[in-house]
């Protein structure tokens, strides 16, 4: 399918065709095309930007990936379809690894996307091989790596289900989600949850690794004054004005 650029939708339609041509593909479940289309409804209701609660939060994200001895940055095939480049050049520049993390599991598949990661990085991708399972999950998504998600203590999941965020906290882990809904049960559970289309909050939070890496004393006022939860108020009252705004 051709697209102008000069389609006020261009960049939408540009993402859905390679997100149907990565689901007959196999790296994007068919399921995740819904979430995708999810996801876009909650960005109209933003105004398709980034907000300033979302810069909050993605400066929080970043601190926290500084301040983790163990950081892993997990990829689905949403994740990877709509950021991987980005979201590869972010392990990168804080040593967090990256391991494949999927909820519609099969080996084919799991194959398919590590090779597919690989092609962006020289960085090694986990996920092959999973040894270790993370307690209260009842999905395949319990499948990790020891040496990755299970030993992790700060997890980025870009467009997770709320079961593993959910988990991953009772295990004792820090989790970064990013989610364009403040609602979800991702949102709620993350410590710290940009509400903000991925290709823009990937950027956003890798502009503010480079401001902070060695600025340790603000990274921990970050932390310090970041409240998940208040954030989220903030981003649902700016949807409210929002939708005010245009009636």
């Amino acid at each position: 399918m051709d697209v102008s650029p000069d389609h006020p939708r261009y960049k939408s339609l540009v993402i859905r065709e390679k997100m149907s041509e990565l689901s007959d593909q196999g790296i994007v479940a068919r399921t995740g095309l819904i979430a995708h289309g999810r996801g876009e409804a909650f960005d109209y209701l933003l105004g398709e930007k980034t907000t300033p609660a979302a810069q909050k939060a993605e400066a929080a994200i970043a601190a926290f990936l500084l301040e983790a001895e163990r950081p892993v940055i997990t990829m689905n095939g949403n994740a990877s379809a709509l950021c991987a480049a980005e979201l590869l050049a972010l392990a990168a520049e804080v040593g967090a690894q990256v391991e494949v993390n999927l909820f519609h599991w099969s080996r084919e598949r799991v194959e398919k996307l590590v090779s597919y990661l690989e092609s962006f990085t020289d960085l090694p991708i986990l996920g092959r091989e999973q040894d270790a399972v993370l307690e209260g999950i009842a999905s395949d998504r319990a499948r990790c790596c020891q040496t990755g998600i299970y030993a992790a203590d700060v997890v980025l999941i870009p467009l997770e289900d709320g079961d593993r965020a959910e988990a991953l906290r009772a295990a004792g882990k820090k989790v970064l989600a990013i989610d364009l809904n403040p609602l979800s049960r991702t949102a709620q559970a993350a410590n710290a949850t940009a509400v903000d289309e991925i290709t823009r909050a990937v950027p956003q939070i890798r502009q503010a690794v480079k401001e902070l890496q060695n600025d340790q004393p603000r990274r921990k006022k970050l932390l310090a004054d970041f409240d998940n939860q208040a954030n989220l108020a903030e981003s649902v009252q700016y949807i409210i004005e929002n939708l005010t705004a245009q009636q």
